[in-house]
Order: structure tokens, then sequence, then C-alpha cells
């Protein structure tokens, strides 16, 4: 008797409550795997994310059954996510793609789509998007964003779904988009984007007949201002039909050609100061 009294019964309730739970978990996992092992897909969801349509729910569903046939009751241990992912972003308007699955069968596929910034039109006729990291997506008829164009003297090419831009014209000609992207007047007033023969960048305007010359987009601050400048400046003064050519190439220059091909080369930016009549 008094070796039971001696014996602290608080700590072996302790201990005893300790073994049952670690036996309860041990128990619960494994009826969790068994779960899991049997569980075959009940139902998928797709989930596509970004503002753009190239592709949709029904896309995605065909090419994972093309692929892989049809994954909807087949064991959640036998489908190949890792492969089905990878399947997924070798589409050409496919950034991202990631796979879930939950105990009760159901798989999320979530998609995000590359977004446009750029329609090329090449100097062979062949069309191509841009995004904003320089990845090219074919043009296709189910969807048509509404982005800047550039085309004229652009000799690049796409060959595959999955190119990226390579030559400095088409490296400027985004830098030159995402920066009229973000600025509202610029967004309002250019159109398009013209390669010249000289490879020179021009901007065709929404408003006004002159050809604007920017060359590249080095400098692109200062060359819109100087532009701004024109519009604010010399426009007023000589009337909207004077010029038919500005260049804000050369720095601290604007460069206007008349119709009758006579010159005014401005330096140092002092357009305010000088009589143009």
């Amino acid at each position: 008797m008094n070796k039971l009294k001696n014996i602290r019964w608080k700590y072996v309730f302790y201990t005893f409550l300790i073994m049952a739970s670690m036996v309860g978990v041990v128990l619960l996992m494994g009826l969790v795997k068994e779960k899991s092992q049997n569980q075959v897909c009940t139902e998928v969801q797709v989930m596509i994310d970004g503002k753009e349509a190239f592709i949709d729910q029904k896309d995605i569903l065909e090419r994972i059954k093309e692929a892989f046939g049809e994954v909807k009751g087949m064991p959640l241990q036998n489908i190949p996510v890792h492969d089905l992912e990878n399947n997924l972003r070798e589409l050409p308007y496919v950034s991202g793609a990631e796979i879930y699955m939950d105990m009760d069968g159901l798989m999320q596929i979530r998609v995000k789509q590359r977004e446009a910034i750029l329609r090329v039109i090449n100097e062979n006729k062949q069309e191509y998007y841009v995004d904003a990291f320089g990845a090219k997506m074919p043009v296709t008829l189910k969807y048509v964003p509404r982005v800047m164009v550039a085309n004229g003297f652009i000799d690049e090419e796409m060959s595959n779904r999955l190119d990226t831009i390579e030559t400095e014209v088409l490296h400027n000609l985004v830098q030159i988009t995402q920066h009229i992207n973000t600025d509202e007047l610029w967004a309002n007033q250019v159109v398009q984007l013209y390669v010249n023969e000289n490879r020179d960048i021009e901007l065709v305007p929404r408003v006004g007949s002159q050809r604007i010359i920017l060359g590249d987009a080095g400098g692109l601050e200062d060359k819109l201002y100087r532009i701004k400048t024109f519009y604010q400046d010399i426009l007023p003064r000589v009337g909207a039909d004077a010029y038919k050519m500005v260049n804000v190439k050369y720095d601290g220059q604007i460069i206007c050609e008349r119709e009758d091909g006579w010159f005014l080369d401005s330096l140092q930016m002092e357009l305010n100061t000088i009589e143009l009549n």
C-alpha cells in the first residue's frame, strides 16, 4: 500500500496520455496514407490568371487529355503532376502552371497567362506578339489584344513558340512600348511604332501627320520631352501642317523638316526663344 501511495499518479496519467496520443497519430497517419493511396481524382478545376484571353479552361483540359489521357477517375498517386505542369508551361501563352490535389480527390490547376504588350509585323509580313519579358507568342484568331503595333524594316522572325527577342531593334521597341504604356499622354497620342530603312524607330501619332523619329530607346525621357516641346511651342506658331518630319534622335536637338525641305536645327532646347517665322 505504501508503494502505491508513493506513485506519482499525475505523471503516470500524463505519460499514458502522451503514449495514447502518439499511437493515435500513427493510426491516423496510416489511415490518411491508405486513403490517399486509394483516392481517385473526382474533380478537375482550372483557374486562369491574367487579363488576356488567349486560352480558356477548355484548352487546358483538352491539352491534358491529349497528352495524359482522362485524369478524372485516375488514382491520385498515378497522376504525373510534375510532367503535367511542365507540359502546360510549354504552351506559348502560359508563363506558369501549378497543380494542387487534396484528400477528397479535387485537382486544382492554376495557370498564369503571358501579357502581350506589342504586336510585331516584320518585313516579311510575319506577325507575332511580345510580352513584357521579351517572350514571343504566335498570333491567334481566337483573341486579339489591344496592344501597340510595330512594323516596317524588322527582320527578326519567330521560329518556334518559345522564342525570345534577340535583336537590338526589338529590345528598343519593347522598352519604348513599356514606357508609353505607363504614360497616359503618350499612350493616347502614339498609335503605332515604325522602323524605317535606317533602322530608326518612328512614332506614329494619333494627331498630326509628321514623321516623328526617335532613333532608339536611349535617352527616351529626354526625347519625349523634346517632342512634347515641339507640340507645345512650335506647332502653335507655324501650324499643324508646316513640318513633315520631326527628328529628336540626336541629343539636345529637335530637327524639323518643312514640306519644301527647309530645316530648322534647334540646339540646347532653346526653342521658346527662337523666331520660327
